[in-house]
């Protein structure tokens, strides 16, 4: 197939700072890394307040032109996704607007603020009939999608226990400033980190019914959390553990999460991002874990790859989850299971809500979901 058998579709991009730059790095790099690409993506305009900034990411990244008006993104017939990596606070008007003029949409985590919030992006979004994708990047660690494997086909038996942990050093400094402000993030450490072990806790044992958690801050005058704790129950029976901070010192980036079944164990951190560690019961000679490296031609998202041994990196997660989506638009098929759609977005936010309704009560809350 030559380049022009593939389709084009024109993006937009809200945000040009951290996730701007992981975002376009995926587009670009999956148009020539997954060829032949489901759709080729363009570059068309990305979006931001900061003039100079903009325009400068503009260049960087490959775009046509810039704007610091993000409706220029929804008006422009040229732009047939909006991607949008703008502050939490804006992440529903934008995407509300982008799918209700015919745009599919992919927007960052946390969905919104809250769970209200994040509700009303489903449902109006929903209502349009466009592809949407919350951008929950660790779904598509190569590691992580084969610990899905094994859990479907029932290699750790009937799952009991799952403890999740995000942990970063950062939160002591004033960098980014807009994720201490409640106004423009909700939350601090609990929609930051906390929304990420939540997700793949649903994505890997499923639902959340129940929590008992307390969320604290530690700096003075900060508006927003800076560690979560919290007990959880899934529907399934299992029970777990979540906590997330940005003040670990010494953890740069350190989700990790270990899933207790009653065949076997899986454990992950990833800060050694192409390994998984694997316990299955039965086998007396080896009573510890095994380490994978999630590196051969049958493991998730090889085919776009290299040889076994030659490991991928952070912002490959990129490439897949866009990929997906691409993939998604192109065929006609469902985001889910494996891309969390805006639904997986708004319960994810009920579960972090329950967990600050619960350290503001002193009690277990219990979790109801809407449905459309």
């Amino acid at each position: 197939m030559g380049a022009r058998d593939v389709n084009e579709i024109g993006v937009g991009m809200l945000g040009y700072a951290f996730m701007g730059k992981a975002h376009s790095n995926g587009f670009r790099k999956l148009e020539y890394m997954t060829w032949p690409p489901p759709l080729r993506p363009r570059l068309v305009a990305i979006a931001g307040r900061n003039e100079a900034a903009v325009s400068e990411a503009a260049t960087r990244y490959g775009f046509e032109r810039w704007t610091t008006d993000w409706h220029d993104l929804v008006s422009d017939p040229a732009i047939g996704l909006l991607d949008n990596l703008g502050p939490n606070a804006l992440h529903a008007e934008p995407t509300i607007a982008a799918a209700e003029a015919g745009k599919h949409v992919v927007c960052e985590k946390p969905l919104g603020r809250n769970a209200d919030e994040s509700y009303e992006i489903w449902r109006r979004v929903a209502a349009t009939g466009v592809k949407h994708l919350c951008a929950f990047n660790y779904r598509f660690v190569p590691a992580v999608r084969l610990a899905r494997e094994l859990i479907d086909a029932g290699e750790l038996g009937e799952i009991r226990h799952f403890r999740g942990r995000y942990l970063q050093d950062w939160g002591d400094s004033d960098a980014d400033v807009w994720r201490f402000d409640r106004g423009a993030a909700g939350s601090g450490a609990l929609g930051d980190l906390a929304a990420h072990v939540v997700d793949l806790a649903r994505y890997l044992v499923g639902d959340i019914d129940e929590v008992g958690g307390f969320v604290q801050t530690f700096i003075p005058n900060r508006e927003v959390d800076d560690a979560v704790e919290s007990t959880v129950v899934f529907a399934n029976g299992a029970v777990g553990t979540l906590e997330a901070t940005r003040l670990a010192l010494g953890r740069r980036n350190a989700f990790q999460w270990e899933i207790n079944g009653t065949n076997g164990s899986l454990a992950f951190d990833m800060e050694r991002l192409n390994e998984l560690q694997v316990f299955r019961s039965g086998d007396e000679r080896t009573r510890g874990f095994t380490t994978v490296l999630v590196s051969e031609a049958s493991h998730p998202f090889w085919e776009h790859w290299w040889p076994p041994g030659h490991i991928v990196g952070w912002g490959d997660t990129f490439v897949h989850e866009l990929h997906h989506f691409l993939a998604a638009i192109a065929d006609d098929t469902d985001v889910a299971p494996h891309g969390a759609t805006f639904e997986d977005g708004y319960r994810a936010a009920e579960v972090c809500d329950a967990i600050l309704r619960s350290s503001e009560s002193g009690r277990r809350e219990k979790i109801t979901y809407k449905g459309l």
